[in-house]
């Protein structure tokens, strides 16, 4: 998935971390509800600004992540 046109970071928003679509919500907000058990249906039910390519855009953001750090380490 292409995540660039959803991630946004901005220096002076929320200390620079990546944001969806230029709101306060954070790629890690997201992360960690779903890490603590919320579905992606109850996410988009407590905020009804997001999309559910939103959440899946998130999950890219930080695959990549996860894997760019990988082979950086190598």
């Amino acid at each position: 998935m292409d995540y660039q046109h959803i991630i946004t970071i901005e220096p002076g928003k929320r200390s620079g971390k990546p944001c969806i679509r230029g709101m306060r919500i954070t790629v890690y907000d997201i992360l960690e509800y779903l890490a603590g058990g919320m579905t992606e249906a109850e996410i988009l039910e407590d905020f009804s600004e997001l999309t559910l390519e939103d959440i899946k855009a998130c999950l890219a953001f930080a695959a990549d992540r996860e894997k760019k750090l990988f082979v950086v380490s190598l």
